[in-house]
């Protein structure tokens, strides 16, 4: 497991801004922040796509008060999990 780091958060803000559901990301870099502590701990918990995918739709819907439907929290919960793979594996492979 790949500890906690800063360039892991900002890979992980990198690729929630790439969605960027609200549309706002090129002037707000830190719009979506208050996920990625969450995202993290759960990948941490080795957290499914399913998991992931309901809380990228709760908090569309509760926290920025969005439809999810049109946002395919699905898809970008697919997209965390696999970028997440690859982080796991980069680490297990990086020698000290």
């Amino acid at each position: 497991m790949r500890p906690w780091s800063t360039a892991t958060e900002r890979d992980l803000r990198h690729l929630v801004n790439e969605w960027d559901p609200i549309g706002v990301a090129d002037e707000v870099q830190d719009e979506y922040d208050c996920m990625l502590a969450p995202l993290l701990g759960r990948l941490h918990r080795s957290a499914g796509q399913t998991e992931i995918d309901e809380f990228l739709r709760h908090e569309l819907k509760d926290h920025f008060g969005l439809d999810p439907v049109g946002m395919r929290p699905d898809a970008m919960a697919a997209r965390v999990i696999t970028w997440w793979a690859s982080v796991e594996t980069t680490a297990g492979t990086a020698k000290p």
